[in-house]
């Protein structure tokens, strides 16, 4: 699917024919986004943009060049962005060129929330959005805003888990899991504002903007640093959770096994005096006596209560 964002009658008209192409200038558009464009739609932007556009595995390189490079003719620009899925996220990327004319084209495999609340401002406010390398500063404007909400969600995530914890006797499983879930997402949300940083860096580097778009740049560099500072400071918070869990989890097992050592040493004595009853040599005074076996018994309960006496008075119990 392809929307082409036009300049007319002073106001953001939408449109999904390619076949305008044919009978429009640079001048005339703003933005084209491409949401899992066809064949005919990519071949259909490169001939009226003279550019080509980048291919998956293209789009997806980790280089610092491929998050942000200019060439002759454009800018372009790779960058991820979340999709939610129930309680955590995956991270598609999404393509951006712009033209030396100021057309933006964007290229994207899934619905974003942020590109949804650019054409919210775009329509509300068009007369802001001169060029496309407002809109994509929008867009990465938009996209730092929802970092800041999914950090603001995990911190709320550590501090109910830290809560729950707190709350209960015993660590289970599931904890466990709650901790190594909010530890990968806080990982991935971390690299994700990395990926911001460079390509905003990016950015401030060039001389291409428009002048008014840089003292933007400065405070959404200043947000994005702020956004890494607390995703890390979730992040320790999360280690400092797991250690107390692994701490519990060892004290609720080292209770268990100081039972079975207090109980294996009680039947000690008990286990003893019935191992030397138990040889039946026939010189054993007490094999033929008629109360042998209840002075065994009593001396067994004897030998065992003492022991737990003992440990009660040592306060090992």
């Amino acid at each position: 699917m392809i929307t082409i964002y036009l300049k007319q009658y002073n106001k953001i008209i939408r449109n999904a024919d390619t076949s305008l192409f044919d009978e429009l200038g640079y001048d005339d558009i703003l933005w084209i986004d491409m949401l899992l464009p066809t064949i005919k739609e990519q071949k259909a932007v490169e001939n009226f943009m003279e550019i080509n556009l980048q291919t998956k595995q293209q789009v997806e390189e980790i280089e610092s060049t491929s998050k942000y490079s200019e060439t002759e003719n454009a800018i372009i620009s790779n960058s991820n962005f979340f999709v939610p899925t129930g309680e955590s996220f995956i991270i598609e990327p999404v393509s951006f060129i712009i033209s030396n004319e100021g057309v933006l084209v964007s290229v994207r495999s899934a619905e974003f929330r942020t590109f949804r609340e650019t054409e919210k401002r775009l329509q509300m406010n068009y007369r802001s959005y001169s060029t496309g390398y407002h809109i994509f500063i929008t867009l990465l404007e938009v996209r730092i805003d929802f970092d800041a909400d999914m950090v603001e969600l995990i911190a709320k995530q550590v501090a109910s888990l830290s809560k729950d914890m707190n709350s209960e006797d015993a660590i289970d499983k599931q904890v466990i899991h709650r901790i190594n879930a909010l530890q990968e997402s806080t990982m991935l949300l971390r690299e994700n504002i990395f990926d911001r940083q460079r390509v905003l860096s990016g950015i401030l580097r060039s001389e291409r903007f428009p002048n008014d778009i840089y003292p933007r740049l400065q405070l959404m560099i200043k947000d994005v640093n702020s956004l890494i500072n607390h995703a890390d400071f979730s992040f320790q918070r999360l280690d400092y959770i797991q250690d107390a869990a692994l701490g519990l989890i060892n004290i609720e097992q080292n209770e268990i096994v100081k039972i079975f050592s207090v109980a294996a040493v009680i039947f000690m004595p008990a286990t003893l005096i019935a191992s030397i009853y138990g040889m039946n040599f026939s010189i054993m005074p007490e094999v033929h006596w008629r109360y042998g076996y209840l002075f065994a018994i009593a001396l067994m309960i004897l030998c065992s209560g003492l022991t737990i006496w003992f440990f009660r008075f040592k306060k090992w119990l």
